[in-house]
């Protein structure tokens, strides 16, 4: 798994997810995964915070920006910036606003005007690179999908960067087709934050915890 900068630093994030109701737990199908979960995150919720919505891009942007100064950094050089759709073209947008980066994005292409699941929307050349923005990651499918559909116009997709990564094998996944995973947060510190300040119990802890591990 990659190593993660800063992410004590980043639980203001967690605390801003539970007090906007942003995390919750039960039995919880994710996505297209036919797969049980106990602990649901729903970062969507930000969108009802200009302030948390407006810090968090800040925070990715400091984060892309100390590892481009690095004299081995681990973010390539990018031209353009893109969402995963839904969920991270909030994050993505609000990532452009703030470090002033060209926008795409892929969405669903009519059945009728392309045989194209997906088509892309903004201005590009070929060759540029497009680093991916998504709000929460899991399998990475949806990242992926992406990063193949950029490929096809031409374009280079190295890294991802999301808030919260599940830890559920995505850096690995992304990592055998050529991009690098980035996370501001994991959810295992999450919810080691969420015990050490009383907000769940060791039960349910220990149980989303030993969820995460057999993933």
């Amino acid at each position: 798994m990659p190593k993660r900068t800063g992410e004590a630093e980043n639980l203001w994030l967690a605390r801003a997810l539970w007090e906007l109701g942003g995390v919750r737990f039960g039995d919880f199908t994710l996505g297209r995964s036919t797969e049980h979960s106990p602990v649901y995150v729903n970062i969507r919720r930000i969108i009802s915070r200009p302030r948390v919505l407006r810090r968090a891009a800040r925070v990715m942007a400091q984060y892309v920006e100390a590892e481009l100064g690095r004299l081995h950094p681990r973010v390539h050089p990018f031209q353009l910036v893109t969402g995963v759709p839904v969920g991270g073209l909030h994050i993505a947008t609000a990532f452009s606003l703030a470090t002033n980066s060209p926008m795409i994005y892929a969405y669903p292409a009519r059945a009728a005007n392309s045989h194209r699941r997906y088509a892309v929307e903004g201005a590009f050349e070929p060759d540029q690179t497009v680093l991916i923005v998504d709000d929460l990651i899991t399998s990475g499918s949806s990242v992926l999908e992406v990063a193949d559909v950029l490929r096809q116009e031409g374009l280079r997709a190295t890294d991802a960067i999301v808030l919260i990564d599940r830890g559920q094998g995505a850096a690995a996944r992304l990592r055998q087709h050529g991009c690098t995973l980035h996370s501001i947060l994991s959810l295992e510190v999450m919810l080691n934050y969420y015990l050490s300040t009383g907000r769940i119990d060791q039960n349910l802890h220990k149980k989303c915890c030993a969820y995460l591990q057999q993933q």
